[in-house]
């Protein structure tokens, strides 16, 4: 799958944890059977969540930021980049010049549907994200 990956972001997949290095992966090739081998909707799934790594929380971290987020108690700084990870990833991504899907997906995958992206695709790709 990284054969999908221009260098920086694959400097940057390879910068996540193991956890999330593998649900990419799990998330990419689950599009692949869905999508086939559109390797635009591949690549949107694996790089989906390249903005949690700025965060840097471990499981306990991101835990406590998850519970403070649904509570919306006030967040501390590395809990807020975690929150914005779709955000965060979306304007790397857009930096590196990746594909308009690529960048839509990340900055919306846990919110709505953005007109930009069709409705079976975008369903496609929030199936990818869910756990199996």
């Amino acid at each position: 799958m990284e054969s999908h990956l221009a260098d920086p972001e694959r400097v940057a997949f390879c910068e996540q944890p193991t956890a999330d290095q593998r649900h990419g992966y799990e998330a990419a090739r689950l599009a692949e059977a869905i999508v086939g081998p559109d390797r635009t909707g591949v690549r949107a799934a694996l790089l989906h969540d390249i903005g949690k790594r700025h965060a840097r929380l471990g499981l306990v971290g991101r835990a406590l930021a998850s519970v403070a987020i649904r509570l919306r108690v006030p967040l501390w700084r590395r809990a807020r980049m975690y929150r914005d990870h779709g955000r965060i990833g979306s304007e790397e991504l857009s930096g590196w010049d990746a594909e308009p899907l690529v960048v839509e997906f990340a900055r919306h995958h846990h919110g709505v549907r953005p007109p930009s992206i069709e409705e079976a695709v975008w369903e496609a790709l929030c199936e990818t994200d869910k756990p199996h």
